[in-house]
Formats: C-alpha cells, structure tokens, sequence
C-alpha cells in the first residue's frame, strides 16, 4: 500500500462519502474532501490538517470544481484517486417530474462527475498515474425500477461515459471503474438526501408504493455495509489492473446477473429478424 497517495473525494461529508474518507485517513492516506458545506465536514472529520483537507465545493459549479481540484494539488503536491461520489436520489415517475427536477438531478449526478473528471484528468495525464472511480448504482445497470427512471437515467449516463474514459485513459495509466452499488446502509433514503416529485400524480399506485416501501421499509435496512465497499474500493485501487466495472453486494450481482440473462435469452431470441437488415443487392 502507498499510503502517501492523495485522495479526491465528492459528497463526503456523509453517507459513503463520509465513510470512504474516515476509512482511508485510518488507513494513512491522505484525503481531500468536498461538500456544499465544509464546516459539516470540519464537524465529523476535523480540521485542516497535513492529511486531511476539507474544501467548500460546488459539483455542478465549473470553475468551483477546478478551483477545488487545484486546491487539492497545491496542498498535497499531487492528486491520486478521484472518487466521484456526489449525488442524490430522485423518486418520481417521468410524467410526474418537472423539467427543472430532472435537469437538477442530471446537473449533479452527471455533469458535476464530469466536471471532476475534466479537470483532475490533466495532473492524472502528467503524472502517467491515478485511478477514478466513478460511483454509479445498480440503477445504472438495470433500470426497471418504477418511480427511479430519471436516477437510473443519470446513472446509465455515468456508467456510459466511464466506460469511454477507461479507454481514453488507458494510454496514460490511469485506471477508471464505475462501481454499481446495491442497497447500502446510508442515509442515502433518508428525507435530507432523497427528493420526490413536487406533483405526484394519484393515479401512479403502484409507483407510491414502492416510493413509500424505499423510505420507510428498505431505509435503514439495507443489507451491506458501507465500511466494506471503503474496504474493497481501497484494495482496488492498489491492484495493477482492476476491472471497469465493480458490482457491490449480492443484490447488485443479483440483478445484474437477472438483466445478462435477460439480455441473452433475448439476443438469442431475435437473432434472425433483428440481424436481417443488410441491404440486398440486385
């Protein structure tokens, strides 16, 4: 372990942001953090300190994130890890959700990783070293979840452009995985982490239903542990070749395996009619 790697963390100051950075200063690194309030991290972390570096951040703000980033550099002398984090839950059917609503949700969990990504990839590039992790979910893997379609949306859009940066990375050895955790025990359920609908419409039943089972049954119930996925994304990042894609926890490999197969059965299936579209010459 090179424990004077420099870490970059989004959205830490809770949930699994909060735990990856508690993990990884136990662990002798060294972690700079961000949040839209620095002071909640100062309260759960501490203060400014030769391994530890709380930054004021705003993910959907360009020139915010590039300041940070090169706040970061300055304090610690480089950048190793990103761990794009930030985001939050959005629960309403496509119907239902506002433009506004959904622009939001894209805004932070898809243009706020990205801006991350332009402008930490330059030290990555010098430095021919570093690993990003983008986070993404479950829900950016397989998306029939009913009321979670703009989420699921935003984390396809993560996973997508994941998978275009570990190619365009490669050349300059830096590694990049999309991690798709299932359901951790965070407070990502919780009522200051997920947003619903404005307007929800009565006539989407069973949508309600399983909005009402996410925040009041599944949170604080979810089966894995987010000490663990700290564990394993640390032990990731020292391997020479870790994998593009990471599913966390038996239910995300569950669902994942549910969707391949899916996938296969219906390839195989409409084989013929989809493949029949060469053009025929006279």
């Amino acid at each position: 372990m090179d424990a004077k790697k420099v870490w970059f963390v989004t959205g830490a100051s809770k949930g699994l942001g909060l735990t990856f950075v508690k993990k990884l200063l136990a662990n002798g690194y060294r972690v700079a953090a961000t949040s839209r309030n620095v002071q909640s991290l100062v309260q759960a972390v501490g203060e400014v300190s030769e391994v530890f570096l709380p930054l004021e951040m705003n993910v959907t703000d360009n020139d915010d994130v590039k300041a940070a980033i090169a706040s970061c550099v300055h304090h610690f002398g480089r950048i190793d890890v990103v761990v794009n984090n930030a985001g939050y839950g959005l629960i309403g059917t496509l119907e239902e959700l506002s433009e506004a609503e959904v622009k939001a949700n894209f805004e932070v969990n898809v243009f706020g990783s990205l801006h991350v990504i332009r402008h930490a990839s330059p030290y990555l590039r010098q430095q021919k070293s570093g690993y990003i992790f983008n986070i993404a979910s479950i829900g950016g893997y397989t998306g029939g979840y009913p009321g979670f379609g703009i989420y699921c949306a935003t984390k396809f859009a993560v996973a997508g452009l994941t998978e275009a940066l570990a190619e365009e990375m490669k050349d300059f050895g830096v590694h990049v995985s999309v991690v798709y955790p299932g359901y951790f025990r965070t407070d990502f359920l919780s009522s200051g982490s997920v947003k619903t609908a404005a307007h929800p419409i009565a006539a989407y039943e069973s949508t309600r239903a399983v909005e009402q089972a996410h925040l009041h049954d599944i949170n604080g119930n979810q089966p894995n542990d987010p000490e663990r996925a700290a564990e394993i994304l640390i032990e990731l990042s020292e391997q020479p070749a870790p994998p593009v894609h990471l599913f966390l926890g038996k239910d995300a490999y569950a669902a994942a395996t549910q969707k391949n197969d899916l996938i296969r059965l219906t390839l195989e299936e409409y084989k013929a009619l989809a493949t029949s579209t060469e053009i025929v010459q006279s």
